[in-house]
């Protein structure tokens, strides 16, 4: 029987081993990974939202410079096809999250670190404020800059909840196809897309199916006008811990192989215990 320095010889080989494996098939990882180039990440994410936001805000602004040549559906499938984008090009840097709560969600599961959330955040806010700008400096304070706001004869307490209703179900979509039971890699870009053109389809007549803070934030901040942002973004924070709370029903503890890889883009060389520790689930004394 292995004696207890043995055995931590052992472990410490398979983690290296484990370490050279995954370099192996991911070359730029332990670059990407590097703590010193976390402006790499907080850069994925800024321009990711702005391009998200972009198109999101973007669709109100031309259809009042086109007077009514975007039509809702136009509308609303641009953003999930922009996020299937963005996931597909560059979520193996950041994890594309591109929304504070979802952001939120992944730290709230174990699968992203504390100590990184508000950098995530910050950076999503300015990503879409800058984009609110482009639209402005373009073409001027013109269809109030695609700000979400409830629809004709719609209360805020009625968007609030559409809100939080539709976050619970884009979180669950998020967390579920990135924990390791159901994890399908870049293909999850694909669901995660599909359900915000959903979304949008059907509900953006009473809340503009926002679901997310960041793109709510920034028409808010550049138009000057706050008056409805409080429902983007209590619904979508509460929609996210219900999600949250879903995902610990369904599937138990997050920290999984597959949450932390979606989570964090390409895994830290000092997430790799973590990794084996959430494979294996009697790890060595």
């Amino acid at each position: 029987m292995p004696t207890s320095e043995q055995t931590q010889k052992l472990h410490a080989h398979a983690v290296s081993r484990r370490r050279a494996l995954i370099a192996l098939e991911f070359p730029a990882m332990l670059e990407f990974d590097d703590p010193a180039l976390e402006w790499r990440r907080l850069f994925s994410e800024l321009l990711g939202t702005f391009l998200l936001v972009t198109v999101g805000a973007g669709a109100g602004v031309v259809d009042a410079v086109s007077h009514g040549m975007i039509s809702r559906a136009a509308a609303v499938t641009g953003p999930g096809l922009t996020v299937i984008a963005i996931i597909l090009f560059m979520g193996a840097v950041s994890g594309a999250h591109l929304n504070p709560v979802v952001t939120i969600a992944f730290t709230l599961r174990g699968d992203f670190p504390w100590r990184r959330l508000p950098g995530y955040v910050l950076v999503q806010l300015v990503g879409a404020t800058l984009a609110c700008v482009f639209l402005r400096v373009l073409f001027g304070k013109v269809g109030m800059l695609g700000a979400t706001e409830p629809g004709a004869h719609i209360h805020d307490w009625q968007a609030m909840l559409i809100e939080l209703v539709l976050t619970v179900g884009l979180v669950s979509t998020i967390l579920g196809t990135a924990s390791r039971a159901q994890n399908v890699g870049p293909l999850s870009a694909l669901g995660v897309g599909a359900y915000i053109i959903l979304a949008g389809l059907w509900s953006s007549p009473v809340s503009g199916a926002s679901m997310n803070p960041a793109r709510s934030f920034a028409p808010d901040l550049v138009t000057g006008d706050f008056a409805h942002f409080w429902v983007y973004l209590v619904g979508p924070l509460a929609g996210a811990l219900i999600a949250v709370g879903f995902a610990w029903v369904l599937r138990g503890a997050g920290g999984d192989v597959g949450g932390l890889a979606a989570a964090r883009g390409n895994l830290d060389p000092a997430d790799l215990e973590a990794i084996r520790a959430a494979s294996d689930p009697r790890p060595p004394a």
